[in-house]
C-alpha cells in the first residue's frame, strides 16, 4: 500500500499536490491495520504454527537454481512490520504539519512512502535476495530524503556521503549472497538454514564477516559509521523515520535472520559483538561533544544500536533482547527526534543547544513528551529502556573468560556514558538560563505535531512493561528457539543497582554542568579529547587517508597501467603498422626512372653481397 501511495503521489505529479500528503498517510495507517490484523491472528494459533510463507510468482528460473518471490510472517517479521508502520504513519501525521509550506511536499511525502513500503519488503522478504531489493529501496529512498533540500550544497553532499558510504556495506551484503549461492546452491532462509549444518566453518564465517559489513552500512555501526551525523541535513522527519523505525535497525534485523549462520560460525559472531561494543563507546564519546540538538540524537543512536549489536553478537542469549531494544527505542527515539524538530520549529529553525535553555516554560507539550524519551533512554525505571537495555547488560555479563568482563563492563559504562550526554542535551535545551538570539520567540507545535509526540511519549513511558507482561522473548521463540536462562557471573540486582547508580551519576553531573553553572554560547576550545571527539574522533580523516586517498590512488595507477600498458601495447602496434605501411607507400611512386633505379639498386646489393660470400 505505500509503494502504490509512492507510485500515485511520484506519476500524479501536481494533480495530487492537495490530496497526496493525506493519501500517504492513510496507505501508511491501512499498512499498520492489516500488520495489527496479522498479529492476531498469530496469536490466535500454536506458538510452532506462527510462521507463515506466502509464494507469489516465480522470480528467477535458471536451471536447477528455482529461486520465487515469497514473503514470510513470523514473530520477527511482525514484529518490525507493527513498529515500521506505526512510528512511520505517526512521522507521516508529524509531518503534514513541519512540512506545511514547504512547495514539494508531495514529493516529499511519495518518498516516505517508498522509504516504508521498501523496509516492509526488507522485512517481510523470505530470501536473501528479496531482502537485498528492499536494502536498496531503503538506500535509495534515504539518498532522496537526506538531499530532499538539494538545493543547498552541504544537504546535497551529506547525502551523497550516506550512498557512497552504503554501497561500500552493500558490497559485502552482495558477496555474502553470491558466496551463500556457491555454498548452499540457494539463498532463500529456509534451505540456507537448513543446509548450514553441512557447510564448513569457513564458509559459514566469511558468510556471516560479509553480512556484518553490510548490517555496519545500514547500522551505521564501525567502521561504516560516519555518514549518520551528516544525514541530520534532511527534515527532521526523516531523521526520525531513519534513526527510530526504518534504515538503522535493517542491520540489526539482518544478523538476527541470520541467526542460524552466526551461531555456527562463532568467530564471526565474536566479531558482532565487538563491533557493537566499540561502536556503543564511539557513539556515547561523540554524543559528549555535540552542540547540534539533531547530531547529539544521531549519536545517541549509532550508542543504542551498538547496544543491540552488542546483543545480537551475544548469540541466543541476547537476540531476543536485542529486537526488544529495538522497539523500544523505535519509540523513545522517534518521540525525541521529532521534539528536536517541534524545537526548531519554535527556534527559527535553530539546532545549536548552546542558544536554547528555559524551553520548558514556552514549549510545555515538547517538554513533557521529550523528558519521557529522555528518561527511557536513561534506562529508569519503570520506563521503557529500563526493561529492555538494563537485559542487554545483563546478558552481556553471561559467559566464561573474558568475555563478560569485558562485553559487560563496556556495556555497564555506557549506560553511565548515555546517561551524562543525553542529559547534557536535555538540560541544555529546556533548563538553564535563556540564551535565545533576539530574532526567536519560542512557541509551542501546532497539534498536529504534538499528538505524534504525545503517543510516542506514552510508548516511551509504558511499552517497555507492556512487552515484559507480554512476555516479548517467548514470542520471539518460534524464530530463536527456546532458550534457557543464563545467570551473569555478577548477581542480578548487583548489576540494576549499579547500572541505576550509574545513570543518577551521569544526570547528576550533566545538571552540575549544564543547569547550575552558566553555559557559554560560543563553545570553548576544550581539551585534546572535547576536539576529538566534536570531529567524530576523526573518521572522516581516516576515511581519507586510509580508504579514500588510496583508492584514489590505486584507481589512478590502474587507469594508467590500463593506457599506458594494455591499450599502449595494443597502440603501439598499431602505430608500427601505420608508420610502416606510409613509408613502404612511398615507395610505389607510379615513375619508371624510381623502379629502375630501385632495381639496379637491388642488383648492385646482390653482387655485393655474392663478392663478400666469394
Amino acid at each position: 500500500m505505500p509503494l502504490a501511495g509512492a507510485a500515485l503521489l511520484l506519476l500524479g505529479g501536481r494533480a495530487t499536490d492537495a490530496v497526496g500528503p493525506y493519501l500517504a498517510t492513510a496507505l501508511s495507517w491501512a499498512s499498520f491495520l492489516l500488520g495489527a490484523a496479522l498479529l492476531v491472528a498469530m496469536l490466535g494459533v500454536d506458538a510452532g504454527e506462527r510462521a507463515s510463507h506466502l509464494d507469489l510468482y516465480e522470480w528467477i528460473p535458471a536451471g536447477a537454481f528455482q529461486l520465487s518471490a515469497g514473503m514470510l510472517v513470523d514473530p520477527l517479521s511482525i514484529s518490525f512490520v507493527l513498529l515500521i508502520t506505526f512510528v512511520g504513519s505517526l512521522i507521516h501525521v508529524y509531518s503534514l504539519g513541519y512540512m506545511e509550506h514547504d512547495p514539494d511536499r508531495r514529493r516529499f511525502f511519495a518518498y516516505l512512502n517508498l522509504f516504508v513500503a521498501s523496509m516492509l519488503l526488507l522485512v517481510l522478504a523470505d530470501s536473501y535476495l528479496l531482502l537485498f531489493v528492499g536494502w536498496e529501496g531503503v538506500g535509495l529512498a534515504s539518498w532522496l530524503l537526506i538531499g530532499f533540500w538539494n538545493h543547498r550544497a552541504a544537504y546535497a553532499t551529506a547525502a551523497n556521503k550516506a550512498f557512497v558510504a552504503n554501497r561500500v556495506g552493500d558490497l559485502g551484503m552482495a558477496l555474502a549472497i553470491a558466496l551463500m549461492f556457491a555454498t548452499f546452491g540457494a539463498v532463500d532462509f529456509a534451505s540456507v538454514d537448513s543446509a548450514v549444518g553441512g557447510a564448513s566453518t569457513g564458509a559459514l564465517t566469511a558468510i556471516g564477516l560479509l553480512l556484518l559489513l553490510g548490517a555496519c552500512g545500514k547500522s551505521a555501526q564501525f567502521p561504516l559509521q560516519s555518514w549518520l551525523g551528516d544525514a541530520m541535513a534532511g527534515p527532521t522527519p526523516v531523521s526520525a523515520l531513519i534513526h527510530a523505525a526504518t534504515m538503522v535497525t535493517a542491520g540489526v534485523y539482518l544478523v538476527v535472520r541470520s541467526h542460524t549462520i552466526f551461531d555456527a560460525a562463532p568467530d564471526a559472531q565474536l566479531v558482532v559483538a565487538i563491533v557493537g561494543a566499540i561502536t556503543l563507546v564511539y557513539g556515547a564519546v561523540v554524543g559528549c561533544a555535540k552542540d547540534d540538538i539533531k547530531k547529539a540524537l544521531a549519536a545517541s543512536t549509532m550508542s543504542q544500536i551498538g547496544y543491540m549489536m552488542l546483543a545480537a553478537g551475544l548469540g541466543p542469549v541476547g537476540y531476543a533482547f536485542a529486537i526488544f531494544h529495538l522497539i523500544t527505542h523505535g519509540f523513545f527515539k522517534a518521540g525525541m527526534f521529532l521534539g528536536a524538530g517541534s524545537v526548531m520549529h519554535g527556534m527559527g529553525d535553530q539546532v545549536d543547544m548552546r542558544r536554547f535553555g528555559g524551553l520548558s516554560r514556552a514549549m510545555k507539550i515538547t517538554w513533557v513528551t521529550f523528558a519521557l524519551g529522555w528518561l527511557a533512554i536513561l534506562g529508569l525505571p519503570p520506563f521503557s529502556g529500563f526493561w529492555s537495555k538494563d537485559k542487554i547488560i545483563e546478558a552481556a555479563f553471561v559467559g566464561e573468560g573474558w568475555r563478560p568482563w569485558v562485553f559487560g563492563l563496556v556495556a555497564l559504562l555506557g549506560a553511565g556514558v548515555t546517561a551524562f550526554y543525553m542529559s547534557r542535551l536535555f538540560f541544555m535545551t529546556f533548563h538553564g538560563k535563556r540564551r535565545w538570539t533576539d530574532d526567536v520567540h519560542p512557541h509551542e507545535s501546532p497539534a498536529v505535531m504534538t499528538i505524534p509526540m504525545m503517543v510516542l511519549a506514552v510508548g516511551s513511558a509504558a511499552l517497555g512493561g507492556a512487552m515484559v507482561l507480554f512476555d516479548f522473548p517467548t514470542f520471539l521463540e518460534p524464530v530463536f528457539g527456546h532458550h534457557e536462562h543464563e545467570e551473569p557471573v555478577l548477581p542480578i540486582p548487583v548489576l540494576m543497582a549499579a547500572t541505576i547508580v550509574l545513570v543518577l551519576a551521569g544526570a547528576a553531573l550533566a545538571y552540575l554542568r549544564y543547569v547550575r553553572e552558566e553555559v557559554p554560547q560560543v563553545a570553548p576550545r576544550g581539551s585534546v579529547a572535547t576536539r576529538a571527539a566534536r570531529d567524530d574522533l576523526y573518521q572522516d580523516q581516516l576515511n581519507a587517508n586510509f580508504l579514500q586517498w588510496p583508492g584514489i590512488h590505486l584507481t589512478r595507477s590502474l587507469a594508467f597501467t590500463d593506457k599506458a600498458g594494455v591499450d599502449g601495447v595494443f597502440s603501439g602496434l598499431a602505430a608500427a603498422v601505420g608508420g610502416s605501411s606510409s613509408r613502404l607507400r612511398r615507395v610505389q611512386s607510379g615513375y619508371a626512372r624510381s623502379y629502375a633505379l630501385t632495381m639496379l639498386t637491388g642488383v648492385v646489393v646482390l653482387l655485393g653481397a655474392l663478392w663478400v660470400m666469394n
